[in-house]
């Protein structure tokens, strides 16, 4: 008999739960409460308990079509790398996590009725959960993707610009050089980035889901734990832009960058460090120690990315598999198509 049950949570129960380092800023409250309001379907957040201290979390999304149910965390057509499961149990030995961990999965799975061959799973889990192994002994197909982090904790800003590629280094030192700012624009800025990712989507015929609407909710919501960082030229005229949110431990490459050359020099290179330098510096942030690129499955984007020298950190995609997945599988895929960056350097 399982030592433990899971239990549906509300927002503020889940907020109540979440450990307050050691997750994604995708799993705060903040977060989960803008793509309640913005997704099509319905958000279900369940803790795991051993009586009555919470030892995993999980958030997932639902949406019924004729054919069936898809359930995903995170949704599709908001851009979110990864959320997942949170695992938190109360022994740091390894038999006791891998023994919370099975039985948080075929929790899971029982509650969620995901057995069914008309539901549809996906599960982008955070690079903190490191074992997805229960998932596929129940029959689910697990495969890694990656992202780049680069660890800034301990090091001087040299030390750091010291694993950057020469090249990397060039580009930042000549955009210095040039007559242009960089600040924070917070709301204002973001819908400036916004309205540049979804231009440079429709230059190259590509579909952009993600509203401005859920943006501005999540940007509001973060308050100060959101940054919106924009280079302007000496006219004023807007360059390039990253909207950056803030976990307690993480800076995270969210949106932006679609386009950003001045005067033969790519901003956005510039627009990096001066996130990186903001990290490292502000007091503000004194707790963020990495910073997320925020994928590295792009072979194009990645010749770019992996200048930074950062660590090539993995994760893991949970999924349904079968024939008759298909066509689920595709529908997940459209919806999603607008998650999929079209940023240059």
């Amino acid at each position: 008999m399982s030592q433990l049950r899971i239990e549906p949570l509300s927002l503020d129960e889940w907020g109540a739960a979440l450990p307050a380092s050691g997750t994604e800023v995708f799993h705060t409250p903040a977060v989960l409460a803008a793509i309640d309001e913005h997704f099509d379907g319905e958000m279900h957040l369940f803790g795991v308990f051993k009586g009555q201290e919470p030892v995993a979390l999980f958030p997932t999304f639902v949406r019924r079509n004729p054919l069936g149910r898809v359930v995903v965390s995170p949704p599709p057509s908001m851009a979110i790398p990864y959320i997942g499961p949170v695992m938190m149990p109360s022994s740091p030995k390894q038999s006791a996590y891998e023994s919370v961990n099975r039985e948080f999965a075929d929790l899971v799975v029982e509650e969620l009725g995901i057995r069914s061959n008309r539901t549809f799973v996906r599960l982008l889990c955070s690079p903190a959960y490191l074992d997805p192994r229960p998932f596929e002994w129940t029959g689910f197909a697990v495969k890694p993707s990656f992202t780049y982090r680069l660890d800034l904790s301990g090091r001087s800003l040299d030390e750091i610009q010291a694993r950057f590629s020469s090249s990397l280094r060039r580009e930042i030192r000549q955009a210095r050089e040039l007559d242009i700012t960089i600040a924070d624009e917070g709301l204002d800025g973001a819908r400036v980035v916004y309205d540049d990712v979804v231009s440079r989507y429709d230059e190259q015929d590509e579909p952009f889901g993600m509203p401005w609407e859920f943006v501005e909710s999540l940007v509001e919501n973060l308050g100060d734990r959101c940054r919106v960082y924009v280079a302007r030229d000496p006219d004023g005229e807007y360059l390039s832009g990253m909207i950056v949110p803030f976990s307690a431990e993480v800076g995270y490459f969210w949106l932006g960058g679609a386009r950003g050359e001045y005067d033969g020099v790519s901003i956005n290179s510039l627009l990096h460090w001066t996130i990186i330098e903001d990290i490292v510096e502000d007091e503000a942030l004194a707790s963020v120690t990495k910073y997320d690129l925020v994928g590295a499955n792009t072979e194009r984007l990645c010749n770019y990315k992996s200048k930074f020298g950062g660590e090539l950190v993995p994760y893991y995609v949970v999924e349904s598999t079968g024939v008759g997945m298909n066509l689920a599988k595709r529908t997940y895929q459209l919806l999603n198509k607008g998650s999929e960056r079209i940023a240059t350097k």
